[in-house]
């Protein structure tokens, strides 16, 4: 967790709430700290940003922050534990995320979500179309980024199977869970083609049998009626506790062709977890998954 970005969130998250309940911009509350909007804004999104602890105890007396009860103490504690793990991700020469040598070979939103990648605990994803990139194979991961971007020279293509594969080392964290649901037609589309696929659902069946953290559970195509149809492709990411008790809300993220979303609001996340239960329900047990990725391996070798 050195280089963690979930203090720095939290940290950012509460000092926008008490901005608000004290009905303060951010450029006002800038100018008492000697800081610009866009940095309060970048601080309130849990990004980086020059600051001393005398600018936090300021801040927290513009917005009213009661010293008794214990708030003030916890933000600045909390403010602590962000100056600390600062401090040891420096010593570890990790101040970057390890994603930002590849900065070149992604969409800049989706920076944020390799950051909430890194440290997330749960992660649950439903996907109707494609794999999830945790569980491509390079030559499957191959064929998708040639349909995405015919034109790239192979070393770029070579780079963002690097990419892929740094991501999948989190598989082998027991304390990291990932609960991947599929709809049937994953498995049915072949980009590469059926070699490449019959690798791919190769792959698939190792992880379900050699990881113990990782659940692949498959949609029928003739399951009827469920909320995945309607929440269609998402990913919720979940966090572990922080080191004051501190618990970092969930978040969704909705991949689309020219973007991404993330929900944050408890409204979204709770409709979310809604459409994971209904599709839980449908969904075949891991065993049956095991039986019908075999059957379709079959298939693609006919």
């Amino acid at each position: 967790m050195v280089g963690s970005s979930l203090p720095r969130r939290a940290l950012g998250r509460l000092l926008r709430s008490y901005r608000e309940q004290a009905k303060k911009s951010q450029l006002a509350a800038g100018l008492h700290v000697d800081l610009s909007p866009q940095s309060i804004g970048r601080i309130e999104d849990g990004q980086k940003v020059k600051l001393c602890t005398g600018q936090i105890r300021d801040l927290l007396e513009l917005y009213g922050v009661p010293t008794e009860g214990g708030e003030r103490d916890e933000m600045l504690a909390l403010w602590q534990e962000v100056k600390d793990q600062a401090y040891a991700a420096k010593l570890a020469g990790t101040t970057k995320g390890w994603w930002q040598a590849y900065a070149d070979q992604y969409a800049p939103h989706f920076d944020h979500y390799l950051r909430l990648e890194a440290v997330a605990s749960r992660l649950t994803t439903h996907q109707m179309v494609l794999l999830p990139g945790m569980l491509q194979t390079p030559e499957y991961r191959r064929a998708v980024s040639q349909i995405a971007y015919p034109n790239h020279p192979e070393v770029d293509i070579e780079r963002r199977l690097e990419l892929a594969s740094h991501r999948q080392v989190r598989l082998a964290d027991k304390n990291f869970r990932v609960e991947v649901l599929l709809s049937e037609g994953v498995l049915r589309h072949t980009p590469g083609g059926p070699v490449v696929m019959v690798d791919q659902l190769s792959h698939i069946l190792e992880l379900a049998e050699s990881r113990s953290n990782v659940s692949i559970r498959i949609v029928p195509l003739n399951a009827g009626s469920h909320l995945g149809l309607i929440a269609q492709s998402f990913t919720l990411l979940e966090f572990p506790p922080l080191a004051n008790r501190l618990i970092e809300p969930p978040i969704v993220y909705v991949e689309g062709f020219e973007g991404g979303l993330y929900l944050e609001r408890m409204d979204m996340i709770d409709r979310h977890r809604r459409a994971i239960n209904d599709i839980q329900r449908v969904a075949l047990t891991e065993d049956d998954t095991k039986q019908l990725v075999r059957q379709i391996a079959k298939e693609c070798t006919a």
